[in-house]
């Protein structure tokens, strides 16, 4: 089998395929839950907090002061609030995936126990047919 061959069949197995759907799926779903939290839990958190936007929140490591002003370009400034920021939606979205994944395997549970056994399954169809004969 040449190369090419032995990639399109790498890349073309349902694993590999399965993959790059759960990778796209988990951006758009990490945009939505970064949504959700930069314009509806931050807003509220934002109301029990003394700064408003405190995701910029930081510490000055040094300070640059051009014409008596604050140069934000040239300061160093450590933005915990970026990381407090970024902690938060990844707790956000464990939670999200943590509900989903139980409803998702409750859900299977319940198929399993509904649906008889392969083995009994086949046996009724047999008695079935041999009813009708």
């Amino acid at each position: 089998m040449s190369m090419s061959g032995e990639f399109r069949a790498f890349a073309f197995k349902g694993n590999v395929v399965d993959l790059a759907v759960g990778v796209i799926i988990g951006a758009a779903f990490g945009k939505i839950v970064e949504s959700f939290v930069s314009n509806i839990v931050m807003p509220v958190v934002s109301l029990v907090l003394p700064e408003g936007n405190w995701r910029e929140s930081g510490i000055y490591l040094t300070r640059v002061i051009t014409d008596g002003k604050l140069d934000e370009k040239l300061s160093k400034k450590l933005t915990y609030g970026a990381f407090m920021g970024n902690v938060i939606d990844f707790f956000i979205i464990a939670f999200v995936l943590f509900l989903i994944v139980t409803k998702i395997i409750g859900a299977m549970k319940k198929a399993e126990a509904a649906a008889p056994p392969a083995q009994e399954a086949l046996l009724a169809e047999i008695r079935d047919l041999l009813k009708k004969a």
